[in-house]
């Protein structure tokens, strides 16, 4: 009972996590429109910063602690090579959440580069990343 209330959590996590890194890039495409300095502008750092530090980054922890909790107890880590896989690409979502919060730490001080389209390219990354992660979880092809 204990493992399926952790397995709960951890979807349940996962879920945020996934709505806040689909999310911010989104709102990055909108912002780049708002002109530096108007309340629109302000409206998108507020939103920006308040999706990364209280929904995403603690899904984010939640994902992991809950993650890894099922991996010790449900994984035989050397006979799969799918979770190594899993591992290495929820590492890689990791690491674009720590770039959407330079980003995010970018467009609250004006200083973003970077242009819509590319936002609206980033934007496909986790979706991307979760494809394979579910599918390596569910099928667990090798």
């Amino acid at each position: 009972m204990f493992l399926l209330y952790i397995k709960a959590f951890h979807i349940i996590s996962v879920i945020a996590w996934m709505a806040g890194i689909l999310y911010l890039p989104r709102l990055f495409v909108y912002h780049t429109e708002a002109e530096i300095g108007s309340k629109q502008s302000e409206t998108f750092k507020i939103m920006e910063r308040r999706l990364l530090k209280a929904i995403t980054i603690p899904a984010m922890i939640a994902s992991w602690i809950f993650g890894l909790i099922l991996a010790y107890y449900l994984v035989n880590w050397s006979a799969a090579g799918w979770f190594h896989v899993k591992l290495l690409l929820v590492i890689a979502m990791s690491a674009f959440t720590g770039v959407l919060g330079v980003w995010t730490r970018a467009f609250a001080e004006d200083r973003n580069t970077h242009t819509q389209r590319f936002y609206r390219f980033v934007n496909e990354v986790p979706t991307l990343l979760m494809i394979a992660i579910v599918i390596l979880a569910v099928v667990r092809p090798f």
